[in-house]
């Protein structure tokens, strides 16, 4: 019965046509679009690597061996588990909660001073500059700054004009370009999510707070973050997940020792021909990055309806 008055109540407020397209809509999107490519992508990685004159046949079974090659290697290996694989996607996920992190801390100051200013044209200008360089295609941001970090790149040009340094600085092979250019590419992920919530934080309750001499960083502490809790785990959830699934990125910025996870996969997917293989590289890498967000936000005390307000 409650179900049934909840449908009545939102055709009523949408109306038959408007309220049938928005079910359609979001059935389509998450059904088609995001449910079934993730159980067929499941169900390849318990395959056998076969021929395609094979498929369907009865050599055509279940199996761990995808799985069991993460994390053992290729049988009779030198070592006892896949070193190689596991130390990449280890290296993968702490990369990822590095660049959540910088992002947070030099997009928090930003947001809060979006969401808390009076407005006016600045504003508007300020987030209207945030937004332009988005504009442009990710691989051409990618190759600037692989440009602006290579050895004759602005920034080395600068630090030997300026007599700071006698030879480049290799930023490839150091990843101070990778992890640029990530903390880059979902920066506004990261600002507009606590922007929106902070925007409707009431002046008051700082002003309140400044009244009692209470320091700028208990203000922040104790007012602000608890109240823009439900943006930044929005938008450290969407930059972690991104960033751990990045592969244009890594591609183009990173040094010969930074091999990204989804670099393995896409190899398995495209170069190695090995599809169930690439399946159960990804379907760990999903997992993985799922339990990683669902633990932090149980330590936070955030719960999943407050990333949606």
């Amino acid at each position: 019965m409650k179900i049934a008055q909840l449908f009545r109540n939102y055709f009523v407020r949408n109306g038959i046509g408007l309220g049938t397209f928005l079910l359609v809509a979001v059935f389509f999107w998450v059904v088609v679009l995001i449910i079934l490519p993730q159980l067929s992508m499941l169900d390849f990685s318990f395959r056998h690597h076969l021929p395609p004159p094979e498929m369907g046949g009865p050599k055509d079974t279940y199996t761990l061996e995808h799985y069991k090659y993460l994390v053992l290697g290729a049988p009779g290996a030198d070592t006892s588990y896949n070193v190689v694989d596991l130390g990449v996607f280890g290296r993968t996920l702490l990369a990822a909660f590095f660049v959540t992190i910088l992002d947070l801390v030099l997009c928090y100051p930003l947001a809060y001073y979006l969401g808390q200013s009076k407005g006016g044209g600045f504003i508007r200008v300020l987030v209207l500059l945030l937004i332009i360089p988005y504009w442009i295609n990710e691989i051409l941001r990618a190759f600037a700054f692989r440009i602006i970090f290579g050895d004759s790149g602005l920034i080395n040009e600068m630090l030997m004009t300026m007599g700071l340094i006698d030879s480049p600085i290799d930023f490839i092979r150091a990843n101070v370009a990778l992890y640029a250019g990530l903390g880059y590419a979902y920066i506004l992920l990261m600002i507009f999510p606590i922007y929106n919530v902070i925007e409707s934080l009431d002046r008051n309750q700082i002003e309140a707070a400044r009244d009692m001499g209470a320091p700028w960083w208990r203000i922040h502490w104790r007012v602000v973050i608890p109240y823009a809790k439900p943006g930044i785990s929005s938008g450290c959830t969407m930059v972690f997940m991104l960033t751990a699934g990045a592969l244009a990125a890594p591609q183009i910025l990173g040094g010969p020792s930074s091999l990204w996870f989804t670099q393995i996969i896409y190899q398995w997917f495209n170069q190695g021909g090995n599809w169930p293989r690439g399946a159960a590289f990804a379907i760990v890498l999903l997992v993985s990055c799922i339990i990683i967000v669902l633990t932090m936000m149980k330590l936070f005390k955030v719960r999943i309806g407050d990333i949606g307000k």
